[in-house]
């Protein structure tokens, strides 16, 4: 149920007036991180209950609104094998999520290092590597990071290279596509670009940048359709013609 993720009312007598009132019990959506595991596998109106919190960072039960404390993040898993007795997440909520990060077998060294952890017998210490106040600064100086008038507008082109129904739509969009990304993906290409030039050591994005972001941003916003479907074109292919199609400006020094 709904109330399972974001909490409930419930009754409790009140040791000092001895009347019975209505209290508030949060949900386990309070949290920094929350990590909705085999996401998929919950009924429709649970995932909706995810909608409002990743949208607004915000519960509302009854009358009242619950602020959640930031930093908030959410992210959440999709087995891709075993269908069975799963739940489509909706657009609406497949437009929260910031990325969509496909996850392969591990490398053969990697798979070497996670058998010989989780086989001995070792103790696992946790350690604090960044704090709550870090991260918030950490989010303030990514917003900070500059981008130029033409790089706003080779994201905004991109999204909307994806939508079928846009006028002069391309022609593998109009033989692959059922929906195309929304605003959100262009929020998302731009907030991304600057994590990346952040972590890159670039004070302003490059369209390389924005390139490097554009799967994970658009790959769950872009529908294919059962024509592409039947021609196992993906998502991921879409994209990838989008990006060889449109014309991106080249790069240049970014002004303060």
């Amino acid at each position: 149920m709904p109330s399972d993720v974001t909490g409930t009312d419930i009754i409790q007598e009140n040791p000092q007036t001895g009347r019975k009132e209505f209290v508030f019990v949060p949900g386990p959506v309070f949290a920094n991180l929350v990590l909705a595991d085999e996401i998929n596998r919950t009924p429709p109106k649970t995932q909706a209950a995810l909608l409002e919190a990743m949208q607004e960072r915000q519960v509302s039960v009854g009358n009242r609104k619950y602020p959640l404390d930031l930093p908030f993040f959410v992210l959440a898993t999709q087995n891709p094998i075993e269908q069975e007795g799963t739940y489509n997440l909706p657009e609406a909520q497949l437009d929260r999520f910031m990325y969509k990060i496909v996850v392969d077998y591990p490398r053969e060294d990697d798979e070497v290092e996670i058998v010989r952890r989780t086989t001995a017998n070792r103790e696992v210490r946790l350690e604090t590597v960044l704090d709550r106040q870090t991260i918030l600064r950490y989010q303030r100086v990514v917003r900070e990071v500059l981008v130029r008038d033409d790089l706003y507008d080779y994201a905004v082109r991109l999204v909307r290279a994806t939508r079928v129904s846009q006028d002069g739509a391309l022609p593998f969009v109009r033989e692959w596509v059922a929906w195309g990304a929304g605003p959100r993906a262009c929020q998302n290409l731009i907030l991304g670009a600057k994590a990346h030039a952040f972590f890159e050591g670039r004070p302003h994005i490059t369209t390389a940048d924005i390139r490097a972001v554009a799967k994970p941003v658009l790959r769950h916003r872009v529908i294919v359709n059962y024509a592409a479907i039947a021609e196992e074109i993906t998502s991921d292919r879409v994209v990838e013609t989008v990006l060889e199609t449109v014309p991106a400006p080249a790069d240049r020094a970014a002004r303060g």
